[in-house]
């Protein structure tokens, strides 16, 4: 454990001095800007719009809010993947990792460590960009969307199985090659997610099931859209909008081969990163 710790502390440093996240950073906050300046202006207009019940306001501004956590998913993912995309192979191809490993420190705990300090790098930064989101919908527009008990931390392991992944895939790959690989497995979970909405509309089971088969390959996806799932307020499914609200809703299953996926990637990565020469 004290190993761990201590790759962790050296991991977080590292991470402060990147520039990948200073960039992600500097666009969190521009982003923030803007989705605040339009926000204001829309709510406002919802306010104002003459004969629109309390019901249809909510139902606008869940919308407005939904959309800027969709945003917020998108530059998390990013975050989650480039971070620690060259974490281990790059040490590898720089020297620096047989500096370390020459000490009595297991491999494991170089990659159990760093597996924690780029999850909570990746949890941090969601956890502000979204804190933000939810700040700017409850100042300017008076709204809060139900369930972030359940969806904010769904989105989180959001976030931590594509930071497994990455690692994952650093311990055997070159950094462009797995940063391909994870972008790679996140498109075809994504495209899966829209098979199973479309196969939803036409009623097919068949094609549905595909699609929760994609999903399987890299669950990240299916946690963005049960977390969406779980921040509709009733009645949302009336409006019948996929990117915001799922109509193939991944079950309580999925989220448990999540958090499974997770597992087997860090066990998959530490037997990898053993066995590799330095």
């Amino acid at each position: 454990m004290k190993h761990i710790l201590t790759i962790l502390h050296i991991t977080l440093h590292e991470a402060g001095r990147r520039r990948v996240l200073t960039a992600t950073l500097i666009g969190a906050g521009a982003f923030l800007l803007l989705y605040g300046i339009g926000f204001y202006f829309v709510a406002a207009n919802v306010h104002k719009e003459a004969g629109a019940s309390v019901v249809r306001q909510r139902l606008l501004l869940n919308f407005l809010t939904l959309a800027g956590l969709y945003a917020t998913n998108f530059l998390t993912v990013m975050t989650s993947v480039l971070l620690p995309v060259d974490t281990l192979s790059g040490d590898i191809a720089s020297g620096v990792v047989q500096t370390v490993a020459s000490k009595p420190v297991r491999r494991s705990s170089i990659v159990l460590g760093k597996w924690l300090a780029f999850s909570l790098v990746a949890v941090a930064y969601y956890l502000v960009v979204a804190g933000g989101v939810l700040l700017i919908a409850r100042i300017i527009g008076h709204f809060t969307p139900p369930g972030l008990a359940i969806g904010m931390p769904l989105m989180a392991l959001e976030a931590v199985v594509l930071v497994s992944l990455s690692i994952g895939g650093g311990a055997r790959l070159s950094t462009v090659t797995n940063g391909v690989m994870v972008f790679g497995l996140y498109g075809l979970a994504f495209i899966g997610g829209w098979v199973e909405q479309i196969a939803t509309v036409v009623r097919n089971d068949a094609v549905r099931y595909v699609g929760t088969a994609i999903s399987l390959v890299s669950p990240a996806d299916a946690m963005y859209r049960r977390a969406a799932h779980e921040l509709q307020p009733s009645g949302a499914l009336v409006f019948q909008l996929p990117l915001f609200t799922p109509l193939s809703v991944p079950s309580g299953a999925m989220i448990v081969w999540a958090l499974a996926f997770v597992v087997v990637t860090l066990l998959f990565a530490i037997r990898t990163f053993r066995h590799r020469p330095l």
